[in-house]
């Protein structure tokens, strides 16, 4: 493997790191409404398993308002019990027609809860990206030792390494920080 290799290998999976860390925290409850909250609610519906999002247009016409409109009146038992059993600290009103969800102010006590979880998300993500930084740093070693990379080459390739990641972990603690900073605002 060329030194290039590496370095786009080792980016490409630092950037995977993030888009994992954002997913995850698009999935947090910030006392907003939020289509996002819904992402990863598989449906049973005509004896198959489907996601939300597929069966339903979902739409917060308020800040604290979700309304799920499916596209067939008899998914809305179904939506409801998906939502219930998902857990994710909201009540869904049916009204015959839709499912209409309020999300709930959040207490001080939530918001704490959830900030230690948005660290912990940026934490794994942190030790994501230090994980690649060290299968780069042992690839480019490994080049030294049979030869296909110089030594002074090695020294650069693990420098760049460094900056890589360095640059990823101030990415993931500016995007911690800002959802922390949302979930507190609220």
């Amino acid at each position: 493997m060329d030194i290039d290799d590496i370095l786009l290998d080792a980016e490409d999976r630092m950037d995977k790191s993030i888009s994992v860390l954002r997913e995850n925290l698009s999935k947090v409850r910030t006392g907003k409404a939020s289509i996002g909250m819904f992402d990863g609610i598989k449906i049973n519906l005509y004896e198959t398993e489907m996601p939300l999002n597929q069966c339903a247009n979902i739409m917060t016409p308020e800040a604290r308002l979700v309304i799920i409109q499916p596209y067939d009146k008899n998914a809305i038992p179904p939506i409801e019990k998906a939502i219930l059993t998902a857990n994710i600290g909201v009540n869904p009103i049916n009204d015959g027609t839709v499912v209409r969800i309020s999300i709930p102010t959040l207490t001080e006590e939530t918001r704490k809860d959830l900030a230690k979880l948005i660290n912990r998300y940026a934490e794994d993500a942190r030790t994501s990206v230090r994980g690649v930084r060290r299968d780069a740093n042992e690839q480019a070693k490994k080049g030294k030792e049979d030869g296909s990379i110089p030594e002074d080459q090695m020294f650069r390739t693990l420098d760049d390494i460094q900056e890589l990641t360095d640059d990823h972990v101030k990415e993931i603690d500016k995007i911690s920080i800002d959802k922390e900073a949302e979930i507190m605002e609220i």
